[in-house]
């Protein structure tokens, strides 16, 4: 069997390259090695580049999402707790009721990601779940993938490969084999509670900014099924170097933190706490070669200081579906040809966004100038405005990175 292109995964990176694709009407299949609908740890928080890739395929994808608040349910905005115990509450837009919807939502990944496969347009998809990839090799100018499904080995060729298959990617391990790199890593773990108290009322998602977790944070995003999605995260340098046990330091926050313990006095853990690793996106590497794509997490995709990667997932996801469109136009799937057509425009649009990130990642681990940035923005009603602008302005962001904007700061201005 041949197919023109093959997706490895069905998440947010491989349901966006195959809408795409079918936008394009182009064939192709999507092995996937779960079966639907299936559990991901993640933070399941859908940021407002979530809604905004969703709306190139189809708007109607929002409107629907916004109509079930019980799956996805609608956040206004960001809560920062920094080391002193002292909140800001940033809104993600100035004036919302001039708004539709929400900017962003939270989702369980299980609701989520079978929304994602219910949208799949199966004229040109074919989805092929509980399908374990057995190997990968490239023969000449063909690719050919032989997978496991309910005893059976099965063979299958395709012309481009799309590694969509997250962190460990099997992709990734064919062609390019990187080791993990502790520096642009983190570790996280996460689980879910019921009756968390004295949420937002506008399902603001909350960072708490623990000075036993810098550079990292402890979080607690709100659910419409009234649990809230409960974790923490930290750079994995380090967590080795500190020797931090994240599980100990959640539990510990949760029982001793004066800011955290009355609001799970009578919460209740439901089901286990469970880790995975995050492939931060803050080095720039090749996310692609001669006949395959790497997208999402399987590209190092991750945001180095919220740790959100659906976003970035579609993004590339919709990067490397015109990649792919003008590649087989052209006949060509060389590495340059997708250097130049998937790479440059994949980090032209988000490489600004995480270069930033990383920086604010490392003025985190500065638990002070956490403190005082935020004492700043109490007393300032336009240090306030500025940061909540700043999610829908990368050029207000990157001042972050101007030392004019410290300086002002300082000063009180």
């Amino acid at each position: 069997m041949h197919a023109p292109v093959i997706i490895i995964g069905a998440g947010p990176a491989g349901c966006s390259t195959s809408l795409f694709l079918s936008q394009q009407k182009i064939k192709h299949v999507i092995l996937e090695q779960s079966e639907f609908p299936r559990d991901k740890i993640c933070g399941d928080a859908l940021s407002g580049k979530v809604v905004e890739v969703l709306k190139k395929y189809d708007e109607g994808i929002i409107h629907r999402m916004a109509s079930d608040p019980t799956h996805f349910l609608g956040s206004w905005g960001v809560k920062f707790v920094a080391p002193n115990g002292k909140a800001l509450d940033i809104p993600f837009k100035q004036n919302i009721s001039a708004e539709p919807h929400a900017p962003g939502f939270i989702s369980r990944r299980m609701h989520f990601d079978q929304f994602l496969v219910n949208q799949l347009d199966l004229e040109y998809a074919q989805l092929i779940t509980k399908a374990s990839v057995v190997s990968i090799e490239r023969n000449e100018s063909i690719n050919q993938v032989v997978y496991e499904k309910d005893g059976s080995t099965i063979s299958i060729t395709c012309d481009i490969i799309v590694g969509c298959d997250g962190d460990r990617s099997v992709v990734e391990k064919h062609f390019v084999n990187r080791p993990v790199a502790p520096l642009h890593y983190c570790a996280g773990i996460r689980a879910y509670y019921k009756n968390v108290s004295d949420l937002h009322p506008q399902n603001f998602i909350e960072l708490h900014f623990l000075d036993e977790l810098l550079p990292g944070y402890f979080w607690i995003f709100p659910l419409g099924d009234g649990t809230c999605n409960v974790g923490a995260g930290m750079l994995s340098a380090s967590v080795s170097a500190r020797k931090v046990n994240l599980r100990e330091q959640m539990l510990k926050a949760i029982a001793q933190n004066p800011n955290i313990k009355d609001r799970f006095a009578n919460a209740s853990l439901e089901g286990k706490i469970q880790g995975w690793g995050l492939p931060l996106g803050s080095k720039k590497r090749s996310i692609s070669g001669q006949g395959y794509l790497l997208c999402g997490d399987a590209a190092s995709l991750i945001d180095p200081f919220t740790g959100e990667g659906i976003g970035n997932a579609l993004y590339s996801g919709y990067f490397a579906a015109q990649a792919i469109q003008k590649a087989i136009e052209a006949k060509d799937y060389s590495a340059d040809y997708f250097a130049l057509h998937y790479d440059r425009p994949v980090y032209e649009r988000l490489w600004g966004e995480l270069k930033l990130s990383h920086t604010l990642q490392k003025l985190s681990k500065y638990e002070n100038l956490f403190n005082f940035v935020v004492n700043r923005a109490h007393k300032s009603e336009t240090l306030r405005n500025t940061i909540s602008c700043m999610f829908e302005d990368l050029d207000l962001r990157a001042q972050f990175r101007n030392p004019v904007f410290w300086w002002k700061m300082l000063i009180g201005k």
